[in-house]
């Protein structure tokens, strides 16, 4: 599972890689994070506000941090 973590790397974006991360263990899921800081990149996904969340290609959240449990379930829908 591809986990992309889209943002600056602010504050707010480093929270969603930490929730993320730790969702995903915790499912004891087959994962790796990867961070797209490059504005040009994340435009492609067309996400407009950031931090957002990327699973597999997937826009599943932007613009906020969803706490871990709520990155368990996006998870858990693959």
């Amino acid at each position: 599972m591809l986990i992309q973590i889209l943002g600056p790397g602010c504050f707010k974006c480093q929270k969603l890689e930490e929730n993320a991360r730790q969702a995903a263990m915790e499912l004891n899921l087959d994962f790796h994070i990867e961070k797209i800081k490059d504005l040009q990149q994340i435009m492609t996904f067309g996400v407009m506000i950031t931090p957002a969340l990327v699973v597999d290609g997937v826009v599943k959240v932007a613009g906020k941090v969803p706490g871990v449990e709520d990155i368990k379930k996006l998870l858990a829908k693959k």
